[in-house]
């Protein structure tokens, strides 16, 4: 691979690895299986990714699939807060096992390594992308039917990473109904394009909020966008959440898992009839 490589195969004449994504995947641990993988993303942060990312697990979960959720997001982990997990990974030589929430999702995230959940990682880019790989490839992840990645949002060298070295499936975008979003929405579709990953769903998070008192539905950021943005991309299927105190209620208190999901379903629905492009233990 050049120096100068975009990792957009399609207009390059090189005849390098990485027109081949899978000689670029790396294997799981060999007492691993992972059957289906999804990665969140958003191209800016504070759009509410990793509550999108938690809910989906917590639906799958619900609907009787063996969940998992890696938290890629290294120097920002959320997902042990979300889950109210406090108890830390343990691991043996070569191997990290996962934790498991309290209705049995398995949790994998740097917050769960260190010995203080608000000590910072201050790392440089590739330590970091490298550890976001070391949770793909050392942690033993008992029979998973489908794995939710909490990417960290932009465009940058972790989500480049996972997407050349685990075989995601698919792709679920998260965004606000601001105009400056819907541009790095842009982005983020494009990038999936590029590295040959097909996006299932728009989340357009924070999309109104329901007065408590008349019932009336308000847009504070503006209106709604992610139908049009659904169609302009060529998106399948997209979803509206709405501004919920409960929901943030949960998130604080730990309790993710007793949120509703159901305004996920259709998005969720589109996961389901994905193929897994990973089926077990060290397949390539």
């Amino acid at each position: 691979m050049s120096e100068s490589c975009t990792h957009d195969c399609s207009s390059c004449s090189s005849h390098c690895g990485s027109r081949d994504k899978q000689s670029l995947i790396k294997p799981l641990h060999e007492a691993a299986r992972v059957k289906k993988v999804v990665a969140v993303a958003s191209g800016k942060g504070g759009v509410g990714k990793s509550l999108t990312a938690a809910m989906l697990t917590v639906r799958a979960r619900a609907r009787g699939y063996r969940a998992a959720l890696l938290d890629a997001d290294v120097t920002g982990p959320s997902a042990p807060k979300l889950f109210g997990v406090k108890e830390r990974a343990r691991g043996e030589e070569g191997c990290i096992f996962p934790v498991l929430t309290k209705s049995g999702i398995q949790t994998m995230s740097m917050n769960l390594l260190l010995e203080n959940e608000e000590d910072p990682v201050v790392w440089r880019g590739s330590l970091i992308a490298g550890a976001a790989i070391q949770f793909w490839t050392d942690v033993v992840w008992d029979d998973v039917d489908i794995m939710f990645i909490d990417m960290p949002p932009g465009t940058g060298d972790v989500p480049l990473s996972v997407f050349q070295s685990i075989p995601v499936s698919g792709i679920v975008v998260v965004t606000t109904p601001q105009d400056l979003v819907e541009m790095i929405v842009g982005k983020a579709v494009n990038m999936a394009k590029m590295m040959n990953v097909p996006v299932l769903g728009l989340v357009e998070n924070m999309s109104y909020l329901r007065c408590p008192d008349c019932g009336a539905v308000l847009e504070p950021f503006g209106k709604s966008k992610v139908k049009e943005l659904s169609e302009k991309y060529g998106v399948p299927a997209y979803a509206r959440l709405p501004l919920d105190p409960a929901v943030a209620r949960l998130a604080d208190e730990g309790k993710i898992e007793e949120a509703d999901t159901d305004g996920l379903a259709e998005v969720f629905s589109q996961i389901e009839r994905v193929r897994g492009i990973y089926s077990g233990r060290n397949e390539r």
